[in-house]
């Protein structure tokens, strides 16, 4: 079965050339809640009439509300939701936890897609997003040919990946590398993609000067592979892109998936010619990293004129896409004239016309009047079948048959562009602010085995989150009151699942009672072991109502969001205990590829600024901020009510770790360069 191909809407203009071009679906954004607001988007008027054009057409319309959303800012994407819904939208894309809630909760006929940005990558948490509700889970792109073949047979939910566009360096929705260096968050679509920028290795030979700009990637030549293993949906990037690339790159897919085959030479070169970056790479679905899959465009390159006008030309015609129509037409003595237009999606209508009159000359025949009910020239629709029914002897003007015909595809437009009735119920209540805390207690992070120190633990941190994978290679925990707790790799794949569970066992052993989690993947992978479960900043805790899906889930507190403001983060409502992070290098980045190789041990930028590179499970790397966040002496951090306050220590040696936490006993001013992170400034 061919998968569906899904092209990028970033204007009108845009949505046309994929229409035109063979999409079977578009994505566009709609209001200030989608992940892309540097692209034109869709006004009211435009939004309405997008989707009566590509309904009309037989085009599915998808829109993206995949941005994390405060408590005040979720009515707005509910309305807009609504909105939608009402319209006749198709789905709805979303990212954030608590909107995502509230869309299942009060419009339960509403389709909605797990976006990319979630960070789905294991079966585990496919398999828990179509239990609560989606549709469709869009895949990380990191995911392999086997990771994605895996999740596929393992989830009832359609699976979508990404096929050709643009790649991120870091793993969608964990990035916040554009927010810290410069406020503008690829969380709220304001990404300035500061990894497209040159980098110099530190403590290691030089390299390449742009270490975090990948290539676009390209699955052209493994489409069929993707439809055999039971890909749903294969998804275009580029809705920043202008609507001549949207063309030319919905062409060639559109024929690769009608012929099965791969591109030819040309159509190789169409594609590269329209963009890329230093060519192309598939080094993901292949399973494989390496310098092979990083690249550049040159600064002002140009674009292919000659390939762009030819693809504008043709989708400005409006002829391209047409559905077509089956018409039968009776016209019989002393009765109006009948004319019934049929489409292959199973909607039909029947229109009736005026009476015939007898014929003074020359009467009308069937093949007359096949001929005039077959121009359906400057619509949306051509004749694949006309039967007619004709009695002898009569007569009808052109113009009746004219204006049958119109009226028998405009109401086959009706019915084809009917929005389905969905219910919207009330919302429920908010949840119950009952974890609110006087005053949060201190717990600690550690990234290496020499940081936990008598010293340390003495000063009586009330947990210590250990990453799992150290826990695994120590014998015994050190001596401390403190509650244990293991934290689990950020990215991992199915075929990790059993070494870590095994690990969790043994560090159960050892007297750790809980687990950390980062991922929605990570909820079904530690059922059943007996750990108190806590949410990680990596589930993007952004309003109360994911406070409230996160309670539902079994967790039993989270750490929110860095790019909270203080303000935003005493307005929640706490129905679980909540947890800030008020020291250390915040994550800029974690990432596929092992950028610490040869001894790389930070990237400098242009401004001599550092971020030191930590290593991650499974020959990963986690880029870590230039400066470490201060609080210490502040105040306003304590009267938030969380319940507690974490010290995550990275780069600092294990005498740093006891110095800082006794500064935040005592609540001693910053040494040297640091940053009051996004507390007080947010993020756009």
């Amino acid at each position: 079965m061919r998968p569906e191909l899904l092209s990028p809407a970033g204007s009108p203009e845009a949505l046309r050339a994929a229409v035109q071009n063979g999409a079977d679906a578009v994505y566009l954004g709609w209001g200030t809640f989608n992940a892309r607001q540097g692209a034109k988007n869709f006004s009211d008027a435009e939004f309405a009439d997008a989707l009566l054009y590509c309904h009309e057409r037989g085009v599915r319309v998808f829109l993206t509300l995949n941005t994390l959303v405060t408590d005040r800012e979720l009515p707005r994407a509910l309305d807009t939701a609504a909105a939608a819904a009402r319209l006749g939208v198709d789905a709805v894309l979303v990212q954030d936890w608590g909107l995502f809630l509230l869309l299942r909760q009060m419009l339960p006929d509403l389709p909605v897609h797990a976006s990319t940005q979630m960070s789905a990558f294991t079966a585990g948490a496919a398999k828990l997003l179509a239990a609560d509700g989606c549709e469709r889970v869009v895949l990380a792109r990191e995911c392999s040919a086997a990771d994605t073949a895996a999740i596929c047979a393992a989830c009832p939910a359609e699976i979508e990946i990404f096929a050709h566009g643009a790649l991120c360096m870091c793993y969608s929705g964990q990035c916040e590398m554009s927010a810290l260096i410069g406020g503008r968050s690829g969380n709220r679509g304001r990404c300035a993609q500061p990894c497209r920028l040159p980098y110099a290795a530190v403590g290691g030979k030089k390299g390449n000067p742009y270490p975090l700009s990948l290539k676009d990637n390209c699955m052209a030549a493994s489409l069929e592979e993707a439809a055999e293993m039971g890909v749903s949906c294969l998804k275009l990037e580029g809705r920043m892109k202008r609507p001549e690339y949207v063309a030319v790159v919905t062409r060639i897919y559109d024929r690769l998936l009608s012929e099965g085959r791969g591109p030819t030479a040309a159509e190789a070169a169409e594609l590269e010619a329209a963009f890329s970056r230093s060519g192309f790479t598939d080094g993901y679905w292949q399973g494989h990293t390496g310098k092979d899959m990083f690249g550049t465009r040159p600064a002002g390159a140009a674009d292919p004129r000659e390939l762009f006008e030819a693809a504008k030309a043709a989708y400005e015609k409006g002829d391209m896409r047409t559905v077509g129509v089956d018409l039968s037409c009776t016209v019989a003595a002393g009765v109006p004239c009948t004319l019934t237009a049929a489409d292959r999606d199973g909607h039909a209508v029947t229109v009736t016309g005026p009476v015939p009159e007898a014929a003074r000359t020359r009467a009308l025949t069937g093949a007359d009047l096949e001929a005039r009910l077959r121009k359906t020239g400057g619509t949306a629709y051509r004749c694949e079948t006309v039967v007619t029914a004709v009695d002898e002897g009569l007569s009808l003007s052109a113009s009746a048959v004219n204006g049958l015909r119109r009226d028998a595809l405009a109401a086959l437009t009706a019915a084809r562009t009917a929005p389905p009735a969905r219910r919207l119920l009330p919302q429920p209540p908010a949840p119950e602010d009952t974890c609110s805390a006087a005053e949060p207690a201190l717990t600690v992070s550690v990234a290496r085995r020499d940081q936990l120190t008598e010293d340390l633990l003495s000063l009586g941190p009330a947990r210590v989150y250990v990453p799992l994978e150290v826990l695994a290679d120590m014998d015994a925990l050190p001596a401390g009151r403190t509650e244990w707790c293991a934290a689990l790799p950020r990215v991992w794949r199915d075929r990790d699942e059993e070494t870590l569970r095994s690990w969790l066992e043994r560090a159960k052993s050892l007297g750790v009672t809980g687990a950390l989690l980062g991922n929605i993947g990570h909820v079904p992978l530690t059922e059943g072991l007996g750990l108190t479960r806590y949410g990680d900043f990596g589930l993007n805790v952004f309003n109360s109502r994911s406070l409230e899906y996160l309670r539902r889930k079994g967790l039993q507190g989270a750490c929110v969001s860095f790019e909270l403001r203080f303000s935003q983060i005493r307005d929640l409502a706490k129905c679980l205990p909540a947890e800030a992070i008020v020291y250390g290098r915040l994550p800029l980045m974690i990432t596929e590829h092992d950028l610490t190789a040869g001894g790389v041990t930070a990237l400098r930028d242009r401004t001599g600024a550092e971020f030191p590179l930590l290593s991650a499970f499974g020959r990963r790397t986690e880029i870590q901020n230039s400066r470490p966040l201060w609080l210490a002496d502040r105040t306003d951090w304590r009267r938030l009510g969380l319940a507690h306050a974490r010290l995550r220590f990275t780069t600092e040696t294990a005498a740093e770790c006891v110095r800082v936490f006794r500064d935040y006993l005592t609540g001693a001013a910053p040494e040297g360069t640091f940053t009051r992170g996004l507390y007080e400034r947010g993020v756009e």
